[in-house]
């Protein structure tokens, strides 16, 4: 019992896979959708033809109707020629012969042996219009099939090229070409469906796409403007002659030195943004934790200094992680900028991690204004409005939905826990990395 079902399963999925490879035949995936859907639905109109006519071709020929017979037989070949051209992307020969060709065809079996071949003129004209975009084509063909159709129907003969066919074989074809009128419909109202549903695929990537490039511009106008205000800063202070001369030259090279890192920081945020142009990708790697959150202080350094702020840093210099580096700096750049913003002047912030077998833990802990239970509840699931630090520091809204966002594609997850005047911890978990003590880390 389960050797026949196991057969039936067999010879079913023989079949189905015969049927859309013939189906597909002559489609390829450098074709344009609409182009290789009309290639499909000539091949469904050829495919039924060769064992129907093949059929009446031999029924003809036993009943004594020997050139309705050969009719028959060349239908059968035009089908399978159909088959052929797709086979060897001679797309437009192939709809010649299976809307001309096959409209002469039948029109002529129609007049001369009234066997209702007339009603696949029906069919050939529906083709015609899913098939050709050429208004004079489609015009042109639909009055000629339309007055061919019209003038077997309303102007029969009274003489024939053979013995009649039976009523019954009227009936057939009648009822057959029917058949193949609702299948070529139904195809194209499959057409239709893909199109919507590829237009909505298109749509939902353009809205991903900008979603992206919304996040991007966040990002960059974060880590570019904390550089701009320090050099405003100096460049008023410059100004307003508050450096003595003496310490000119120190502040010059300062001066020279936040340039060079505005520098580099733009590098790495065009590097990271065109990286991401087709849509934010996630490429985890090993690394080490120690050089990222260094760049992050040389960051910040000139802010740190005018706020007084005591930074603890407690990260082993052996600390790896498994995730984006890029992402990742954005995640703590984000968090320590926030810790930093609404601390107050003199205020500390310490970084903290713990390891476990699988993974490592990152606080980033402040000490300053902190935040209401009503805060907390949105703080990760809408854009929130830009607040002011503790010095007129303004920010985007959306850095910690990013921290989110990228914790999660990363594959970690983020805490906080809060309460007004008393600070705030920031906890992101993220899978271990896997890097020997005396293996330097990866060049970025």
């Amino acid at each position: 019992m389960h050797m026949l079902q196991g057969l039936k399963q067999s010879l079913y999925h023989y079949a189905v896979h015969y049927w859309d490879s013939i189906v597909n035949l002559g489609v390829h995936p450098a074709m344009p959708y609409i182009e290789s859907r009309r290639t499909m639905l000539l091949n469904l109109m050829a495919l039924p033809c060769i064992p129907f006519m093949t059929f009446y071709s031999v029924l003809n020929a036993i009943q004594g109707r020997y050139l309705l017979s050969a009719l028959n037989a060349t239908t059968t070949t035009a089908a399978i020629t159909v088959l052929l051209l797709h086979r060897y992307r001679m797309y437009l020969s192939a709809r010649v012969i299976l809307i001309f060709f096959s409209a002469a065809l039948y029109t002529f079996i129609g007049l001369y042996f009234h066997n209702g071949a007339e009603y696949f003129l029906l069919n050939i004209l529906v083709i015609t219009i899913l098939t050709y975009d050429n208004k004079w084509i489609v015009g042109g063909l639909s009055v000629l099939i339309t007055t061919a159709f019209l003038l077997i129907i309303f102007m029969p003969q009274s003489w024939h090229l053979g013995p009649p066919v039976p009523i019954e074989r009227i009936w057939s074809n009648v009822a057959i070409s029917l058949v193949f009128l609702i299948i070529a419909l139904s195809f194209f109202k499959h057409i239709q469906s893909g199109y919507q549903e590829e237009i909505e695929k298109q749509r939902q990537v353009l809205l991903s796409m900008n979603k992206d490039k919304e996040k991007l511009f966040s990002i960059v106008a974060h880590d570019i403007r904390s550089p701009l205000a320090t050099l405003e800063t100096l460049l008023d202070m410059f100004q307003k002659g508050q450096y003595p001369r003496n310490d000119m030259e120190e502040a010059a090279a300062m001066l020279h030195q936040k340039v060079s890192q505005l520098g580099g920081t733009l590098d790495n945020v065009l590097r990271w943004s065109t990286r991401s142009m087709k849509g934010i990708q996630t490429r985890p790697r090993h690394f080490l934790l120690a050089p990222v959150m260094t760049e992050i202080l040389h960051f910040f350094e000139l802010i740190i200094q005018q706020k007084n702020t005591t930074v603890d840093v407690q990260i082993p210099v052996s600390v790896a992680l498994y995730a984006d580096r890029d992402q990742v700096s954005v995640i703590l750049r984000n968090l320590f900028s926030n810790a930093l913003k609404f601390s107050h002047a003199g205020g500390r912030i310490a970084v903290i991690t713990q390891q476990t077998d699988q993974h490592v833990t990152i606080s980033v802990t402040d000490h300053g204004v902190g935040m209401d239970q009503q805060q907390l509840k949105t703080l990760f699931v809408s854009q929130q409005h830009p607040a002011y630090g503790t010095s007129g520091e303004r920010g985007t809204g959306i850095g910690l939905i990013l921290c989110r966002e990228f914790v999660e594609l990363n594959n970690g997850a983020i805490e906080v826990q809060s309460s007004p005047e008393n600070g705030t911890t920031f906890t992101v978990r993220l899978s271990k990395g896997d890097i020997p003590v005396n293996e330097p880390a990866a060049a970025n």
